[in-house]
């Protein structure tokens, strides 16, 4: 193994599995909510981004929906 490499000569080209990565998208939440994944995410140390994602994705696998009744 080399102790130094020379990358300038290589040639970049792009991922391949870029289009299989998460979208970004934007969207309004209560302070409330974004308050609380911040504060998960300093318990669990993910980033609470990451957190969300991973609720809404175990609702959609479980088949969870929302109640929309609203007194």
């Amino acid at each position: 193994m080399r102790k130094e490499y020379d990358f300038t000569k290589m040639k970049s080209r792009p991922n391949p599995y870029a289009s299989k990565l998460k979208r970004q998208v934007t969207i309004r939440m209560g302070d409330d909510i974004v308050e609380y994944f911040k504060q998960l995410s300093e318990e669990t140390g993910i980033p609470y981004q990451s957190l969300i994602n991973l609720y809404l994705r175990d609702c959609m696998v479980h088949g969870r929906k929302p109640d929309l009744s609203w007194h």
